[in-house]
């Protein structure tokens, strides 16, 4: 008799995950919906001003430009030659392109981009700035 409540005892003494696993999922739940889900273009760069800037929510595809005159798409280096192909290959009918050309990057570089994501079909293309005070 006494092997029997022994075991009666060691069945009893299980811990119930249940409520840890509900918890833990109401938090993984809240983090998703808390988190901002911001576009961005992979690498650091300073944008010019402008007194006119607006928001572009439509934005698909980010393209950057750094001040050492190197494009990046969507976070990866592209070559300039081969950009308007990446660009048209991630963009649906409906998206739009930003470039963020750096401040310090070359204006030369910003119309040859804007160029070849134009020959390869996207026209919904603008040039990113921050907001400056005027």
């Amino acid at each position: 008799m006494r092997r029997r409540r022994l075991n009666a005892e060691a069945g009893d003494s299980e811990v119930n995950l249940t409520p840890m696993l509900d918890v833990v999922f109401i938090m993984l739940i809240f983090f998703i919906v808390t988190t901002s889900f911001i576009k961005e273009s992979g690498v650091e760069i300073e944008r010019p001003e402008s007194s006119s800037a607006s928001p572009r929510p439509d934005a698909q595809v980010m393209v950057a430009i750094t001040p050492e005159n190197a494009v990046w798409v969507d976070g990866h280096p592209v070559d300039v030659h081969r950009v308007g192909g990446e660009v048209a290959s991630l963009v649906s009918d409906s998206g739009g392109v930003v470039i963020q050309a750096d401040r310090n990057s070359t204006t030369g570089l910003l119309i040859e981009v804007m160029d070849r994501i134009r020959e390869a079909g996207v026209d919904n293309v603008a040039v990113a700035a921050q907001r400056g005070s005027s």
